[in-house]
């Protein structure tokens, strides 16, 4: 990384610690995903607060296919974006928009486990189970995406989320459960399934937990892990209560300022 490259991660780390948004990026960090992953984790470097976990993105497969990338990416999530049910939210115009996920809580041995995540060996690493919102947006003055690169570059482009109350996971199926977000002031409903997210929010939690591992995260702590939108990103039409239904796991609350 050069002179430049620490010139706008410490722009962007700015924006990201005081809330504010900044002039684009230029596309060097945000059009190719190597190169964003890069830039995201210098950025993060950058960052003392405290981590809370990690989320997937881009987990939507015909989303990948249309940007033309071959897998999801993750980022890390700090404390003071994780909030409790039913608490408020500001937005700007430069939010994408609202999604509605399938959150899990991680144990923190995972941390001394050497082997590669299967679908046989995560379980015994899972205490709890929730649904979450998430709002989505940049730190910067722009709109739309036009690659996976841009969401990246910007801490995975998450804003706050909102935790629903958690379950004890007992390896409940959650591969095709209707979900559903709804703005009943303005009637806003949009119906989803768990089966959109990286062929299920297991999988992405999989993804996720062999990424960390590869990139030699540790923490002393049991994490979150939030595994992509059932939803897709949901526009927010005006402010208000949003209220999130994941069938068989319950429901979660943002208000929306």
């Amino acid at each position: 990384m050069n002179k430049n490259d620490n010139k706008y991660a410490n722009r962007i780390v700015n924006a990201f610690l005081k809330n504010k948004t900044i002039s684009p990026l230029p596309t060097k960090y945000t059009k190719k995903i190597s190169d964003a992953q890069k830039f995201r984790k210098l950025c993060e470097s950058k960052i003392k607060k405290p981590i809370a976990g990690f989320k997937a993105a881009g987990t939507g497969i015909p989303v990948l296919k249309k940007l033309k990338e071959k897998e999801p990416f993750y980022a890390t999530v700090y404390n003071h974006n994780v909030l409790k049910n039913k608490k408020s939210v500001k937005i700007n115009k430069f939010t994408l928009g609202i999604e509605l996920e399938v959150g899990y809580l991680i144990k923190k041995n995972f941390f001394n486990f050497n082997r590669k995540v299967s679908k046989q060996n995560i379980i015994k690493f899972i205490t709890y189970i929730f649904p979450c919102i998430e709002v989505v947006g940049y730190r910067q003055k722009k709109k739309g995406i036009k690659s996976l690169g841009d969401l990246c570059s910007d801490f995975g482009a998450n804003i706050k989320f909102i935790i629903g109350t958690k379950k004890k996971f007992k390896n409940q199926n959650i591969k095709n459960l209707m979900t559903n977000i709804s703005n009943k002031k303005i009637k806003q409903n949009v119906n989803g399934n768990t089966n959109t997210v990286y062929i299920n929010p297991l999988n992405s939690l999989r993804f996720v937990l062999n990424k960390i591992q590869k990139d030699k995260i540790k923490l002393n702590k049991d994490f979150y892990v939030f595994t992509g939108s059932t939803v897709g990103v949901v526009p927010i039409l005006d402010k208000g209560l949003y209220k999130g239904v994941i069938d068989k796991l319950g429901s979660v609350i943002a208000k929306i300022n």
